[in-house]
C-alpha cells in the first residue's frame, strides 16, 4: 500500500439473521501495560521508539528511531503508529520477531509505510476523532520478542513514533471447559442462499433478505432482477469481534455503487485457520491504534475464499466504512487478507470477491461490468467535489494514488467484473 504521495416468516428470519449490535463507548488507544495475553479479548502493547545510535542519526546524517531487542508479552501482529494521522512517514520501517514455538528470530521484514489512503473521509464525524497515523500492520504469528528500526528518507520522521504489538485473543470457538481443557463450537455464519439446509431455511432467508433490501434500497426485489445469490458470510460473532471495542451506532449512505478491492498489506504468512485471528488483529489495530470507530473494511476475504463481515451495521446495508479515503460514501470495501504486489491471489479468493460483489452490487441495481459516478470527499488523486466515473468493481488505486490492492490482484479485476456479472445472471 505504498502511496505515491412481511410475512411472519420474513420477520422471524430477519430476527434470526440479525447481527450483533452492542452499544458501547470506544476505548482509547492502549497504553504500555496491557492485560495478560491469556485474556480472550486480546490486548495491545504500545512501546515508544527511541533514537538509534545515541543521537538518532546514522553516519550519513539520516534520522533513525527504533527499539532494541526486547522480550514482550505474546503478540501476533505489529505496526508502527504516530501522533498525527495527517502526517506521513517518508522512509522505511523494518521489524524482526521471535516465534514462541521455535524460539528463533525472523529475518528483517518491511512494513508498508504509507497507510494514509485507508481512512475515514474528510469532514465526517469519524475523521474528526483524535486519529493516529500508522504503517500497515504485519501478521508475524505467535511471538514473544521484537526489534524495530525506522529510517527517514528526505523528510523528518513523524512525532510520537511507537510500536504497537497486538494479541488478537482466543478464537471464538474456544471456550474454557474446565482446567486444562477446551471445547470447540462451529463459527456463526450467514449461509449461502443457494446452499440452504432445507426448503424452510431457503424461504426464510429469501424473505429476510427481501425485507432488509426493501428497507435500505428503497425498491422492491422484483425491480432488481440481477442480484447474485448471497454467498456464505462468517459474521462478526463468528470471527470473534469484540463488540465492546467499537463505537456504538452505525453510519449509512444511500447506496452501494462501487466495490473497492483492497489488500491488507499484512503479509501472506497466515494459514486459513488463522484468518479470524488476523482479522481480530486488524480490527483491534484500526480501533485502538488508529482510533477509528470500527474496522475500516466492510468485508474481508481470506486466501481460502472464506468471506467475513467487516464493519458492523448489516451485511446488506450501505454501511459507510473507512477503506478508500475520499470515496467511502456509496461504496463498500472488500479486503483480501495478505499482500499481493508479487503474489498471485488464489482462485478461491477471487471467486469469493466475484460472488460477494455480484450479490451486494446487485442489491443496489449495479452491473459489475458497468461504471458508477462517485463524488470525491478529497484525496491525493481527485480533489474534493470532483465527480469521478469508476468501474463498479475498482481497485483502491483507482480512487487514491497507492499500490493497493497490489499489482497481481489489481490485474485480475477485469476478469472479476465479467465473472460477477455472470453470477448476477447477465450475459
Amino acid at each position: 500500500m505504498r502511496s505515491f504521495h412481511a410475512s411472519s416468516i420474513g420477520v422471524a428470519a430477519v430476527a434470526a439473521l440479525a447481527l450483533p449490535l452492542a452499544a458501547t463507548t470506544p476505548v482509547a488507544a492502549s497504553g504500555s501495560a496491557p492485560p495478560p495475553a491469556s485474556e480472550l479479548a486480546g490486548s495491545t502493547q504500545s512501546l515508544p521508539l527511541q533514537p538509534l545510535s545515541g543521537t538518532g542519526r546514522a553516519a550519513d546524517g539520516v534520522s533513525q528511531e527504533g527499539l532494541a531487542q526486547r522480550e514482550v508479552q505474546p503478540f501476533s501482529l505489529v505496526g508502527v503508529v504516530w501522533d498525527n494521522a495527517d502526517d506521513e512517514l517518508h522512509g522505511s520501517v523494518q521489524v524482526r520477531t521471535r516465534g514462541r514455538a521455535a524460539g528463533t528470530w525472523s529475518a528483517w521484514q518491511d512494513l508498508e509505510t504509507h497507510n494514509h489512503d485507508h481512512a475515514a473521509d474528510p469532514g465526517t464525524p469519524e475523521a474528526a476523532r483524535p486519529l493516529h497515523g500508522s504503517t500497515a500492520p504485519l501478521w508475524v504469528g505467535d511471538s514473544d520478542a521484537v526489534e524495530a528500526r525506522v529510517r527517514a528518507e528526505g523528510e523528518p520522521l513523524p512525532q510520537g513514533l511507537h510500536l504497537d504489538l497486538v494479541d488478537p485473543g482466543a478464537d471464538p470457538g474456544e471456550e474454557e471447559a474446565g482446567e486444562g481443557t477446551r471445547e470447540t463450537r462451529a463459527p456463526d455464519v450467514l449461509p449461502a442462499l443457494d446452499e440452504p439446509a432445507s426448503q424452510d431455511e431457503a424461504e426464510a432467508a429469501e424473505a429476510a433478505e427481501a425485507a432488509e433490501v426493501a428497507e435500505v434500497a428503497g425498491a422492491p426485489a422484483e425491480a432488481r432482477p440481477y442480484v447474485g445469490k448471497r454467498p456464505r458470510i462468517i459474521t462478526r460473532k463468528g470471527w470473534g469481534a469484540d463488540e465492546g471495542m467499537r463505537e456504538s451506532g452505525f453510519i449509512y449512505t444511500k447506496s452501494v455503487k462501487v466495490a473497492f478491492v483492497h489488500h491488507t498489506g499484512t503479509g501472506n504468512a497466515y494459514s486459513c485457520a488463522e484468518a479470524p485471528s488476523v482479522l481480530r488483529g486488524i480490527y483491534r489495530y484500526h480501533v485502538k491504534s488508529n482510533g477509528w470507530r470500527d474496522i475500516g473494511y466492510n468485508f474481508a476475504v481470506d486466501k481460502c475464499g472464506n468471506i467475513y463481515e467487516g464493519r458492523a451495521g448489516g451485511v446488506a446495508k450501505a454501511v459507510m466504512g473507512a477503506h478508500t479515503l475520499g470515496f467511502n460514501t456509496n461504496s463498500m470495501g472488500i479486503a483480501l487478507l495478505g499482500t499481493y504486489n508479487d503474489t498471485n491471489p488464489s482462485a478461491a479468493a477471487l471467486k469469493a470477491i466475484e460472488q460477494l460483489s455480484a450479490w451486494k452490487l446487485g442489491l443496489y441495481g449495479v452491473n459489475p461490468k458497468g461504471k458508477s459516478t462517485l463524488v470525491s470527499a478529497g484525496g491525493n488523486r481527485y480533489k474534493k467535489g470532483s465527480s469521478v466515473k469508476l468501474n463498479a468493481i475498482s481497485g483502491h488505486r483507482d480512487g487514491f494514488a497507492t499500490d493497493c490492492p497490489g499489482t497481481r490482484l489489481y490485474g485480475r479485476l477485469g476478469a472479476a467484473r465479467a465473472a460477477a456479472a455472470h453470477y448476477q445472471g447477465r450475459r
